[in-house]
């Protein structure tokens, strides 16, 4: 072999070795979040565009949901490390499955209150949880409002509620049919929905359950057993990095749906936009969230949601609080300033 074929094989040998190694350092992570592209989805495409993973050696891909069971479940079968799903989903999926041998965990709050919200309109004479009783609701089955209502309506005495289930797109238009009296959904999602479908802002009661007793949190990042025993370290980046790219939502929500654009070319600008900041003004930037501070759970509140959800879900175990949550991923005070003062 001549030295100049020699020399060259080296150095191919080399750079192949340095671009093992490079990749060898980056950890790949697959991410499911709960629900389709949508303005609050800029929360973990921000930081994809912004490169803040990848700075962390952290190869995310962020693929769209249909419902936080469904993300629950995908994480735990390990299809997906990490995740983004409704607590009360999460603990249900432990109190229902106490031998499924891959239980993920919620490593990060993100919506400090749920939610949901039971949505009339005007017309219809609702005006407060006291005037639903007897009248018919409608929501998809697997609605975090719908599946949490029981909560609702203990803490508000409501009685004699039929429900009508149907697909999600339907929801809003039974209402503005007259199909129902009223709809459980996330405040952000079927506010927007009706006024798409027509109907005034103004013209829509909204009674949110974090303001009618209900102390549920909403949203967390979730993570996969296995990932959490065999790479802890990356649990810990991915969050670092998340809450960066969260502050950059928060401060500019305008900037951050571009990104979502980016992703799914046909999602309108000005309406995802008014959805990301109905959900930093109502469940992010709360006042429950800045007393507990971004990213964290208050113990007695997580154990009293435990209690709700085992009774208003009829699970068959009582939901351990202490299982479904661990906080020992979070990055410190500083990283977790993120909410606006």
């Amino acid at each position: 072999m001549s030295k100049r074929i020699f020399l060259k094989a080296a150095v191919t040998l080399a750079g192949a070795s340095f671009l093992g190694l490079a990749q060898a350092q980056t950890t790949p992570i697959k991410f499911q979040l709960d629900w389709r592209f949508e303005g609050p989805s800029a929360l973990f495409l921000t930081p994809v565009a912004k490169g803040y993973f990848k700075e962390a050696k952290l190869d995310v891909s962020v693929d769209a949901g249909n419902g936080s069971g469904g993300t629950v479940t995908r994480v735990a079968s390990g299809a997906y490390d990490m995740g983004f799903a409704d607590l009360a989903a999460l603990m249900e999926f432990h109190a229902n499955n106490p031998d499924a041998p891959n239980k993920p965990v919620a490593v990060m709050m993100v919506y400090n209150d749920t939610p949901a919200s039971v949505m009339a309109l005007k017309k219809s004479g609702i005006k407060t949880p006291a005037d639903l009783s007897g009248k018919k609701l409608g929501a998809p089955v697997f609605d975090a409002g719908r599946r949490a209502f029981p909560i609702f309506s203990k803490a508000n005495n409501v009685t004699g509620v039929q429900w009508t289930a149907m697909d999600p797109p339907l929801r809003e238009t039974m209402l503005v049919r007259g199909d129902i009296d009223a709809i459980t959904g996330f405040t952000f999602t079927s506010l927007l929905n009706l006024e798409a479908r027509g109907v005034k802002p103004a013209d829509v009661v909204v009674l949110p359950y974090p303001a009618y007793g209900v102390k549920l949190y909403g949203n967390a990042i979730i993570a996969s057993p296995k990932l959490i025993k065999e790479n802890p370290e990356a649990i810990k980046a991915f969050l670092a990095a998340f809450a960066k790219g969260a502050k950059d939502v928060i401060s500019s929500p305008a900037a951050a749906i571009n990104d979502v654009k980016a992703r799914d070319g046909i999602v309108n600008v000005a309406l995802e936009t008014r959805r990301l900041q109905l959900a930093i003004d109502t469940v992010i930037n709360s006042p429950n969230a800045r007393a507990e501070g971004f990213g964290q759970v208050n113990g007695p509140r997580l154990a009293l949601m435990a209690s709700q959800v085992s009774d208003a879900f009829n699970t068959k175990t009582r939901v351990n609080p202490d299982a479904v949550w661990n906080g020992n991923f979070l990055p410190g005070k500083a990283v977790l300033d993120v909410l606006p003062k």
